[in-house]
């Protein structure tokens, strides 16, 4: 039983990380329009992708650790 919750803890941290890398990929490489407020947009959703992914990672590190 630990060995699956092992598994599908480093599952999830592979998936946080792969959102994250995805998430900021499609933003900076979606259409070049340079308006402040698309600028912005884009900013902020670049860093909810960071913001979500490292805090998947962190809860997933906590429980990889047993602790």
């Amino acid at each position: 039983m630990k060995d699956m919750q092992r598994l599908a803890t480093k599952v999830f941290i592979t998936a946080s990380v792969l959102f994250g890398a995805v998430g900021i990929s499609i933003m900076l490489f979606t259409g070049q329009d340079e308006q402040p407020i698309v600028w912005l947009g884009k900013t902020l959703s670049i860093l909810g992708f960071i913001v979500l992914s490292s805090f998947g990672v962190s809860v997933g590190l906590k429980y990889l650790n047993g602790k």
